[in-house]
């Protein structure tokens, strides 16, 4: 015997709209938000922006580990709960320090030509990049960006605006600049941070292994016979991003022709 049970009412709450930002709404406040002063707190002189400049400065000196809430509060002199009143968490303060080191990006109005503008911006990336360390880590994820940040991606693809290469393309072509600076900036950076070896000490460390035994790795032997690692500072960048600028007007010309 079965009884029927009454069918549930639908019920009148609207129902909410998907989360664009994937749980992290609360970077968005932090990094597009009105951040208000709060009315109450140990003293004035803190805010958002100098907690991210002493966390910054922190990373850049010791890594990004090493800034945490404790650390930032002890180095600004003040307490750990006195930095959540203006930032959430470390999550949050790490998305605010990213936006905060890389400022502005360049100005391109005035470059000529959309190769030299996007070199001109792929270079001021890669400084970032040697100035703190840090942020590569910080931006080797998917995640919410801030203002700042999005105006870089914007400035990029602003350079690429003339070449008449398609939306998709131009986006394409801007990810393969920047995976390029990202992936230069890692093995010259981050490689010889986390080792101790500079490029010349990898260089040569190499070289001395190759040449045990020459006749096992003969290409790679001649190579650095022939002095040709290229370990000064720029060449990872300098290098790929040339072949890559030289695909993108690959691109370019073949569209051009295609228009005639």
């Amino acid at each position: 015997m079965s009884v029927n049970k009454p069918a549930r009412k639908a019920s009148s709450r609207p129902r909410r709209p998907p989360d664009p930002f994937g749980g992290q709404a609360r970077s968005v406040d932090l990094l597009w938000g009105e951040r208000a002063r709060p009315t109450r707190g140990p003293r004035p002189g803190l805010s958002a922006e100098s907690i991210a400049r002493a966390a910054i400065a922190v990373a850049d000196a010791e890594g990004l580990d090493a800034a945490s809430m404790q650390r930032v509060a002890a180095e600004l002199g003040f307490t750990t709960m006195a930095l959540y009143r203006h930032v959430p968490g470390k999550d949050e303060l790490v998305d605010l320090m990213v936006d905060t080191c890389l400022g502005p990006p360049p100005a391109l109005a005035a470059v000529q030509g959309w190769r030299d503008r996007l070199t001109a911006w792929a270079r001021a990336l890669w400084a970032v990049f040697h100035r703190h360390p840090w942020s590569l880590a910080a931006t080797g994820r998917l995640r919410v960006m801030g203002p700042l940040e999005l105006a870089w991606a914007d400035a990029a693809l602003a350079a690429l605006a003339d070449t008449g290469l398609p939306a998709h393309e131009r986006h394409r072509a801007f990810l393969v600049v920047l995976g390029h600076v990202r992936s230069a900036a890692q093995f010259s950076v981050g490689s010889s941070r986390a080792r101790g070896l500079s490029g010349p000490q990898w260089a040569a460390a190499t070289a001395a292994l190759v040449e045990r035994d020459p006749a096992r790795f003969p290409a790679l032997h001649a190579v650095l016979a022939a002095g040709g690692t290229g370990t000064g500072s720029g060449d990872g960048l300098e290098f790929g991003l040339g072949v890559v600028l030289d695909g993108i007007a690959a691109l370019v010309a073949r569209g051009t022709r295609a228009q005639r």
